[in-house]
This record gives structure tokens, C-alpha cells and sequence, in this order.
């Protein structure tokens, strides 16, 4: 992204939608967040996604959700269609 020399803190939204994106998992830099962190202060729409996100984020972590592994999964495949072909 080009930016002039004044203009250096200041984002775009979807610039700072973007960073908003890195900072939930700890990929943003610090200027990053500060330039997020500014954007935030005056743009009701950034303000928005970011609790949306922080929600979103927060929901999914308390759901303890679990991946079944692949070999699990064929076990399961397998054991369906055995009852199926009955």
C-alpha cells in the first residue's frame, strides 16, 4: 500500500479490517496496531468489526470444538455404510 508521508497513521477501513484480521491471531505488527488503535477511535464501522471479530473469536474458543482425525472419520464411514448395506 503507497501512503504519503503525512498520512502514514492513517488507514483505510478495509485496511484496518485487515489488520483487525492479523491482530485476533498476533500476526500484526505494532505499527499496525497502533494505526488500528487510531482508526478505531474516530470510525464507528471499524469499531464495529472489531467487536464483532473479538465476538466471534471469543464464541469459538469456548466452544472447545475438536477435530476428528482422518482415521477416525473412515472408521465412522465405514461403520455407516455397514449399517446402510443391511
Amino acid at each position: 500500500m503507497k501512503t504519503t508521508n503525512k498520512n502514514k497513521l492513517f488507514v483505510s477501513c478495509e485496511e484496518a479490517k485487515h489488520i483487525c484480521d492479523k491482530n485476533q491471531y498476533g500476526e500484526a505488527s505494532f505499527l499496525e496496531i497502533v494505526r488500528l488503535n487510531i482508526r478505531l477511535v474516530y470510525c464507528k464501522v471499524t469499531r464495529a468489526y472489531s467487536k464483532r471479530n473479538t465476538k466471534l473469536t471469543k464464541t469459538i474458543d469456548k466452544a472447545n470444538t475438536h477435530v476428528i482425525s482422518p482415521s477416525d472419520k473412515e472408521v465412522m464411514k465405514q461403520q455407516i455404510k455397514k449399517k446402510l448395506s443391511k
